[in-house]
Formats: structure tokens, C-alpha cells, sequence
């Protein structure tokens, strides 16, 4: 067991057991999990904050320029009273404070608000509708606005909230913020960075209820966030107070309210004349799903410490065919999530918290044969458990010295796995065929082949992030310093392969004789159907550090005009399962420069914006594949047909192909040896980065209402991938190395005889004009320079909630192009952070157009209405325009290297040339047209409208509601993903280009009711 899982079991068994209240902690977070009030007053004069939830108490004296500030305040309502000379002045004004934003509140010598038409006021609290101490762009949200929306409980949810954040590929999932991909984004909760590391695309979480207020950023964010280019979420979980209070919650989505989703077939012709079928079957599909969740809080000791804890039940089943139709599946899941904040106010100046909470979950999988056309459901094909989640923590300590420095400190663990395992696993294969083989496939009958019940390979994954950080706030007059220094530990433990006694994963194709494979063999005459078995397995124990170090300084230049100056310097060390540095990049220097100009004044409008450089760090696949090797093999047979096997754990029939004689030679191509990684990195490998520009306005039409307009520019000209290199200055090496480099940029790696250098050194690729030598002509090329921009305006209407109505409207006008989307490739659905296709063939990123997240036209709109206390309303609408649809080839003008795969649509990215002419003569007698990205047209708009209706038990004291929600209520079922692979073989058009593979979730319904006492 690892050493720090023992720790995390110990700090819970604390938990459990009270003996660790001297190590707990108030709502005061590392990391941006606080707010501030600010402004001016009369010189001398002492502004004290107080909560009159916990007692917590902050005071400040007003400077002799009349400005105040009271930072590091934990999210809630406060009290400022103000007192000259001991006495007091004017009446006490409430306050609310946001996650991450600034109140500001200017006073009069009388001690009463003066710029009370640049502020909102609810009830008697005072809210800022335009933040001019902030240069960020950014979208907050609070459980009592989230409560009043159709918003799904899931913090990417919540995320899509925000202007220039969208869904992305919808095959793997995620998010994209302002044209990134989906995995350059960060999730903090209360300060801990609980993103995964291994392929940058999910995160932790908890459920709706444990937290207290979200806060997205999409650009333009402090030094104190880094490593990321993306955008970043930032939640804070909710804390105790001196108030008993207790709640039920209880969730329900019966499969009764679930519209169906439309079913799909696809039969094209392709030039060559076969046929290819593509069937999506989902009509039958059918889920349910329940949690009740009971939370409590309160004072353990009044004023100094609380406590927060919930727990979540949860149940889930859901029955549902195969794309295909052939199989059924029934899934049960019955987890429970926990979590729990101690929060410890020692003394006014000196606070401690503890965070834990476990999202672990599980899942049981059967598979069974099915009969489509009949309904009938067969055999049982077997079981699969999948296990994930874990447990995360975090401790922070808050001091305050004085009235003018603020010191934290914060250590927390994040933890996460990934199990999938079978009693299948030993004996059975996976068996499947590729579209081009439906139509045999529905000739035999359609049975059950193999006798896996998955397609997952098998699995046992851990990952652990240690953190720890220190940050340091100096108020000097006119400047606000921060700094601080941040460390992170990323281990992943990991083995990964394919099931069955061979380790192989066999499917079947249709192909015509005299074709090519990717071995560089052709199709032999009578052969009309081959098998590709494919042999993949890695493992390993790997590290990555991460560490960073900060400055910022927030200068008030005049009352008015506000300066962020800020410099953030990264450092990222991945290593080997040894513990030796594998790729080590120091000294990234990120630069940030911000401006804020309260243009009246008075709080009420702000011309703002910033400049910035960020980096992303280096996910840990890349230690896993290359530093721990990769078999990945692919062996082609003729398919001599079928019989009939029975399955040894259930004893089910189902058929096995029957394996002829093999074709070719095993293609190693794609194996990443670890024998020497001076060859697998290279030496003086860059960083990825990001620059980015904004420039805003935004300013109050009246107490309620406020507008903005912003343009954002973000350029990212480095890229960090693998990379084919099949000839150095030394020569043709003879294979495919595929080194971690930055393609169009030099790449140094050892050269020796293994690779044809006649002697042994340090060797240089010029990777912008050399590293690969074409085949057949034997011309040596090299990489296009890596580029990725994207341009965007942003128009932007709110009306505040004043216990009547609210309303938010958003229209982006964006542009995301260039010639690689970033570390994932999502054109062909293909996920593996960092060694995705970008840079498999020169031609994969020849052309620069339209990107797969270029979504031209974005609109958002969501509003709530409080018909009377019993019933309210609320309603969202995203409209976007679609992305862009490519026709990718498989091959260019004067090389006989593919590409892109001859046999499938997912390996390889494919060229921008389509053969025409003397395809199937000698390679310098083919005849291309060039077909640039996008050449395809664009994907449909697609819409999505939800809508609520919330009841109010009309019985004072009692606090009981229920709320239903239909999302998607038009049910629109747009397509959102095609194949774009336009060619099967050079000159040989797929029948099946430009047709759907995934399309937008059916209607469904949730009810929640909700009863605090």
C-alpha cells in the first residue's frame, strides 16, 4: 500500500473519530476560494466586516488616501460597520461577498453608501454588478441561481453556463473553453487541484448539494492558476455555521420520463464497390436513476468551530442494446458519496480547515445475445465490473497578521482509479467487425462473436496527486502583493491489455483482393474478408512534479485605475518508473499584465483587460507509454469463416472466426521502445503555451441591469506530441521512432548505429524541413509549423435576481483555426492525450482551416420568474452553429507511405489530397486534388432548450420545495459528430463520409425535492 494512502486513511479515521479538530479549518481557501470588499472611505476611519454566521471578524483602517481593502474573506453575507475614533458612524451595511470577486463599497463621511446606483441591493445586501478590481473574465454561479435553472447537477454543467464554453468531442467527453481542446482545462474545489493528470480530460467532483458557489473562469486568470490553457472551474463546498441546520434531498429520473432516442442506419456504396452498413441502434435503450442525499451543520463549539457532512445514496440501472443491435446490457450501479469540512477559527487571525469527501463508485455490467428484429433477449455472454473514483482531502491553514499580511499554507491529496475486470478475462477474446462487414455479418444471423462481454481492454489504474502550496498576501499602500510557491506529486500506477489466452483483439473487414494493408502488404487473390488481430499492452509505476512560484502585484494607480502585474515561473519533471527525469523543463516564465478603469468612478462601469502567457503541462501517458513501453501490433489473416464455440463461463453458444494463413509481416510501427530514451525525447524539448489577449467594457444600466462586450485573441504556436521520424542527417533509419517532440522545430536525439549514424552523438532533425523520408520516391520533408488562434466577440446582457426575475443573454461571434486542436485529435475521435495523429505523416497537418471546436455563432440565454412565494420558473436555451466536416485522405502526391490507415477509420489522421487519377499505378503517375479543412461543410445548429418549474410548500417555517426539470424539452436529436474520413484507399471514396456517429441525448426529466430544517 502507498504510503500516502495510509496518511489519507489516518486523516479520515481523524475525521470520523474528532480527534483531529486542532487540524480543521474555516470557509478561508488557498487558490482563489475567497472574495474581498473594497473601497473608499474617509481617511483614518476602521471598516470591520462581520459574519454573523460564524462571528468572523476582519477589521481595516482606511488609508490616508482613502482607500480600504478587506481580503481574504470566505464566500457569504457580511456586515461592515463603520467607527472613527471609537464611535460609531452611520448605520451597519450587509454585504455579499463572491468567490473570487471584489464588493465594492465606496462610504461617505455620514458612514452611508454613496455610489448606491453603481451597486444592486437585495433585501439590504449589497451586490456588485460590475467587479473593477477584477481583469479576468469570468462567470460566477450560486446555489440559490443554479436552484432556479434547468441545469444538469454536474460541474461541466455548470461550466457551459458560461459565454465560449462548449461541449466538445462528444466520443470521449469534456469541455472547451474559447477553441481549446478538451483537455487544457483545471478544476479547483476549495483550493485543491483535483483535475486528472493522466489525460487532463476529467476531475473529481462531488454532488450539487456539497458545494456552495462556482466560479468559471474563461480567461485572463492570476499567476496564482497555472497549467492550463483551457479555462478553469473554480467551486467552493459549503461549511457550518452557529445555525443547527439539516436537509434532505432526493433525486429522482425515472426511465418513464426519457424520450427514446431515434435509431440510424447507413448503407454507401464505396467506389471500389463494396458495401459498408453503419447501424446505430439506441431506440430501446432505457435508465433510471435515484440518490437521496441527508447533509447537517452547525457549531461544535459557537463562534470558533463547525462542522459540515453529507452523504449520498445512490441507484442507477440502465438496459440497453449494442450500436448494433446484436447485444443487450444491463448495468446496476448503488454507490454512496461522502463528504465532510471541519472548520476551526482558533482566533480571529488564525483559521484552519479540513476537506474530505470520496466520489468511489462502482458498476456491474451483464451482457447478453439479443435478437433485434424479435426483441428477444438470448444467453448470458458474461459480467464486468468497473470500479472508479476515490477519495481527495485537503488541510489549509489562514493566518493574519496585522491589518495589512495574509499567510497560507495548504496540503491536500487527490486520489482516483480505474478498474475494469471480467471472470472472461482469462479464457475469451474480444471479437468484432468493422462496418464494411455488416452486411456478412447480418447474413449469418447476427450472433453473439466471441465470448468476451466487452470491448474494454483490461484495466488497474491508480492515480494520486500530493499538493501542497504556501501563499502570501502584503498590503503596501497603493500595492497588493501576492506570492507564493505551489508543489504537486502526480504518480500513476497503471497495467493495461487486451483480454483472452493470445492477448489479441481480432476484426473483421470486407476488402477487395489486390488491396493494400498497413503492413505494406496487398490483399492476396480469392481473398474477400481478412481478420486484423491487434496485441496491446503497457504498465508501469510513474512520477511527475510539477512546481511554480509567483508574484503579483495589484497596483492602484489612481482611486480609479488599477494595474495587475503579475509573473508566474513553472517548472514540469516527468519520470521514468526508475525515478530518473525523463522530460524536465524548468524556468517557463509567464507573464501577465492586467488594467481595470473605473471610468465614473463609482463601481458602476470598467474598461478592462490583459495580456498572459500560459503553459500546459505534460500528462502522464507520456511517462506511461514512453518511459514504460508500448507493444502495439497488428497482424492481418485471411477470415476463413465461422463456427460455432461455446462460452466457458456461461456457457452460451457464440461464434469464433476460423483464422487462415497470415498476410505480411507483424506491422511493429506503432511499438514505443524504452532501450535507449535519449532517442524517445527530445533533448531540449519546449514547453506548450498559450498567449492571450482581452479587452473588455462593462457597465451598469441600472441597479438591476448591466451589459459588457469583450474580445478575446489566443495563439498557440508550440505543440508537444509524438512524432514520426523515419530519416535523420545520419540517414533513413530503417523503421519509425516516434520521439516526444515539438514538430516544425528542431528535435536533438542520440544518433548511433542502431539508427544509421556512424558514430555515436548528439544529432539535430531540423523537423520543419527533415525527419521524413517519403516512400517510393524517397523525398525527405518535414512538419508544418504548428499553429492554433482563436478570435472571439462577446456580447453580454444580465438582469440580477431581485427576488422577481432574472435574465442573462450571451452571443459569441468566434473563429478557432489552425492546423492541430492541441493535445487531443478530436476530428477522429481519438482521445490519447499527447500522442494523438497530428504528427504521424507530414500530411496530417499540412493544411490550416477551421478546427473542430469552431463554433461561429454561440447563443445562450437562461431566465427565472417568481409567479408568487409557491411557484416559480426558469428556462435555458444554447443555440450553436455547427463545426466544421473535413474529407480526409489517405495518402499524398509522391509517397507511397499511407497517410492514414488503408483498413481503419481510426488510426492515422489522414492528408488533405484525394487521388483521382492512376490511383492503383506507380505512386509517381497518381493524379491529387487538394480538399482543405472544412471542405466537407459544416454540421447542422443544433439547440437545446430546458425549462423548470419549482412549487414552495406555502407554510411559513417550513422549508420544502420540489422542482422539475425537463431538459432538451424539443427533443432534438441533431447530429453532432460524422465520419469524415473521406477515402478508404487512395482513389477509393467511402460510401459512408460525412454520415452520423453521434447525436444530441433525448429529452428526460428530473424532479428533486429538496426539505431544509
Amino acid at each position: 500500500m502507498k504510503a500516502s494512502h495510509t496518511r489519507f486513511r489516518r486523516a479520515a479515521l481523524c475525521i470520523a473519530l474528532g480527534a483531529c479538530i486542532a487540524a480543521t479549518t474555516p470557509t478561508v481557501f488557498a487558490q482563489s476560494a475567497t472574495g474581498a470588499v473594497a473601497g473608499r472611505a474617509s481617511a483614518g476611519d476602521q471598516i470591520t466586516a462581520t459574519n454573523a454566521g460564524t462571528g468572523l471578524t476582519r477589521a481595516v483602517s482606511v488609508g490616508a488616501d482613502g482607500v480600504y481593502r478587506l481580503t481574504q474573506l470566505p464566500v457569504g453575507d457580511y456586515t461592515l460597520t463603520i467607527t472613527r475614533d471609537g464611535q460609531p458612524v452611520g448605520q451597519p451595511i450587509q454585504v455579499n461577498v463572491a468567490l473570487g470577486g471584489t464588493t465594492t463599497v465606496n462610504i461617505g463621511g455620514d458612514g452611508a453608501l454613496v455610489n448606491l446606483d453603481a451597486v444592486q441591493v437585495i433585501g439590504s445586501r449589497v451586490i456588485n454588478r460590475v467587479d473593477v478590481r477584477s481583469t479576468e473574465s469570468a462567470t460566477n454561479i450560486t446555489r440559490e441561481e443554479w436552484a432556479r435553472l434547468p441545469v444538469a447537477q454536474s460541474l461541466s454543467s455548470v461550466a457551459l453556463l458560461a459565454p465560449g464554453v462548449i461541449g466538445g468531442n462528444s466520443s470521449f467527453g469534456g469541455i472547451s473553453f474559447g477553441g481549446s481542446s478538451v483537455a487544457e482545462n483545471s478544476v479547483f474545489i476549495n483550493g485543491l487541484n483535483v483535475t486528472d493528470f493522466y489525460r487532463r480530460q476529467s476531475f473529481s467532483t462531488a454532488p450539487f448539494a456539497f458545494f456552495r458557489e462556482f466560479q468559471v473562469k474563461t480567461g485572463g486568470y492570476s499567476v496564482e492558476f497555472g497549467r492550463a490553457t483551457g479555462g478553469v472551474i473554480n467551486a467552493v463546498t459549503r461549511s457550518g455555521s452557529n445555525e443547527f441546520d439539516g436537509g434532505v434531498e432526493i433525486t429522482f429520473e425515472p426511465a418513464a420520463w426519457k424520450a427514446r432516442a431515434d435509431d440510424h442506419e447507413f448503407e454507401g456504396t464505396n467506389s471500389n464497390g463494396t458495401t459498408s452498413t453503419a447501424i446505430f441502434r439506441a431506440s430501446r435503450d432505457s435508465s433510471s436513476f435515484t440518490k437521496a442525499n441527508v447533509w447537517a451543520s452547525g457549531p461544535i463549539v459557537k463562534d470558533r468551530l463547525f462542522f459540515f457532512a453529507m452523504y449520498e445514496a445512490r441507484d442507477s440501472n440502465s438496459k440497453y442494446s449494442s450500436s448494433g443491435g446484436g447485444e443487450w446490457f444491463r448495468g446496476e450501479a448503488s454507490d454512496g458519496f461522502w463528504g465532510t469540512k471541519l472548520d476551526w477559527r482558533i482566533t480571529d487571525n488564525h483559521l484552519l480547515e479540513l476537506l474530505a469527501f470520496s466520489d468511489e463508485a462502482e458498476t456491474d455490467t451483464s451482457t447478453f445475445a439479443y435478437d433485434w428484429d424479435s426483441g428477444e433477449i438470448g444467453d448470458r455472454a458474461g459480467d464486468n465490473n468497473v470500479r472508479g473514483g476515490g477519495k481527495s482531502g485537503s488541510l489549509t491553514y489562514t493566518g493574519y497578521f496585522g491589518e495589512s499580511f495574509v499567510a497560507k499554507a495548504m496540503y491536500g491529496i487527490n486520489q482516483s482509479r480505474s478498474f475494469s475486470a471480467s471472470p472472461a478475462d482469462g479464457p475469451c477474446e474480444q471479437i468484432f467487425f468493422d462496418a464494411s462487414y455488416r452486411p456478412t455479418y447480418e447474413a449469418m444471423g447476427s450472433p453473439a462473436l466471441g465470448c468476451h462481454p466487452t470491448s474494454a481492454m483490461i484495466v488497474a489504474h491508480e492515480d494520486e496527486r500530493e499538493a501542497a502550496r504556501l501563499d502570501f498576501e502584503w498590503t503596501l499602500g497603493d500595492h497588493q502583493l501576492r506570492f507564493g510557491i505551489d508543489r504537486e506529486v502526480m504518480t500513476t500506477d497503471r497495467t493495461s491489455f487486451y483480454p483472452g489466452p493470445t492477448g489479441m483483439r481480432y476484426t473483421a473487414y470486407t476488402v477487395a483482393p489486390g488491396a493494400e494493408l498497413d503492413n505494406g502488404s496487398v490483399v492476396p487473390p480469392g481473398v474477400d474478408a481478412i481478420l486484423m488481430a491487434r496485441r496491446r499492452i503497457d504498465g508501469g509505476l510513474f512520477e511527475t512534479e510539477a512546481s511554480a512560484y509567483y508574484l503579483e502585484d495589484t497596483w492602484s494607480v489612481t482611486p480609479t485605475f488599477l494595474l495587475n502585474l503579475g509573473v508566474r515561473v513553472d517548472g514540469f519533471e516527468n519520470k521514468t518508473a526508475a525515478g530518473g527525469s525523463f522530460i524536465k523543463m524548468d524556468d517557463l516564465v509567464s507573464p501577465r499584465l492586467g488594467f481595470s478603469w473605473d471610468m465614473k468612478g463609482d463601481g458602476g462601469s470598467k474598461l478592462f483587460g490583459n495580456l498572459g502567457r500560459y503553459y500546459l503541462p505534460v500528462t502522464n501517458n507520456i511517462n506511461y507509454t514512453f518511459a514504460g513501453g508500448l507493444t502495439d501490433e497488428r497482424t492481418f489473416y485471411a477470415l476463413d469463416g465461422w463456427r460455432q464455440a461455446t462460452n466457458p463461463v456461461t456457457g452460451a453458444p457464440y461464434m469464433e472466426p476460423v483464422i487462415g494463413a497470415q498476410i505480411g509481416p507483424v506491422d511493429t510501427s506503432y511499438n514505443v521502445s524504452v532501450n535507449d530514451l535519449r532517442q524517445s525525447v527530445d533533448r531540449d524539448l519546449d514547453a506548450v503555451y498559450q498567449d492571450e489577449a482581452i479587452l473588455g467594457y462593462q457597465a451598469m444600466l441600472s441597479q438591476a441591469w448591466s451589459w459588457g462586450v469583450n474580445a478575446t485573441y489566443r495563439r498557440m504556436k508550440n505543440a508537444l506530441d509524438d512524432v514520426r521520424i523515419n530519416h535523420t542527417p545520419c540517414g533513413p533509419v530503417g523503421f519509425n521512432l516516434w520521439p516526444i517532440a515539438n514538430p516544425g522545430k528542431p528535435l536533438t536525439i542520440w544518433g548511433d548505429e542502431s539508427i544509421g549514424c556512424e558514430t555515436e552523438g548528439w544529432i539535430t532533425i531540423d523537423t520543419s524541413q527533415d525527419g521524413y523520408r517519403m516512400g517510393g520516391s524517397g523525398q525527405v520533408v518535414g512538419y508544418s509549423e504548428p499553429k492554433r488562434s482563436y478570435k472571439s466577440v462577446e456580447l453580454q446582457i444580465d438582469r440580477a435576481w431581485d427576488g422577481k426575475w432574472a435574465f442573462n443573454a450571451s452571443y459569441i461571434w468566434s473563429k478557432s483555426d489552425g492546423n492541430h486542436e492541441g493535445p487531443v485529435n478530436s476530428d477522429t475521435n481519438y482521445g490519447d492525450t499527447g500522442m494523438v495523429q497530428h504528427w504521424d505523416h507530414p500530411a496530417n497537418n499540412q493544411d490550416y482551416g477551421p478546427l473542430f471546436n469552431d463554433r461561429r455563432h454561440q447563443i445562450k440565454l437562461r431566465g427565472s420568474y417568481a409567479l408568487n412565494e409557491q411557484w416559480s420558473f426558469g428556462a435555458m436555451l444554447t443555440a450553436l452553429s455547427g463545426g466544421p466536416i473535413n474529407e480526409f485522405g489517405v495518402s499524398w502526391p509522391n509517397d507511397s507511405t499511407g497517410a492514414a490507415s488503408f483498413v481503419t477509420e481510426g488510426s492515422g489522421g489522414g492528408s488533405f489530397w484525394h487521388c483521382v487519377q492512376n490511383c492503383a499505378g506507380a505512386v509517381a503517375d497518381r493524379i491529387y486534388e487538394y480538399a482543405p479543412r472544412g471542405s466537407g461543410g459544416r454540421l447542422p445548429w443544433t439547440y437545446n432548450l430546458g425549462a423548470n418549474v419549482t412549487w414552495t410548500l406555502p407554510v411559513e417555517g417550513v422549508d420544502l420545495k420540489a422542482r422539475f426539470s425537463v431538459f432538451n424539452l424539443l427533443n432534438d436529436q441533431e447530429v453532432i459528430n460524422v465520419r469524415q474520413r473521406y477515402e478508404l484507399g487512395p482513389g477509393v471514396t467511402r460510401g459512408l463520409h460525412g454520415t452520423g456517429t453521434r447525436w444530441q441525448s433525448p429529452r428526460y426529466a428530473q424532479l428533486v425535492v429538496t426539505w431544509n430544517f
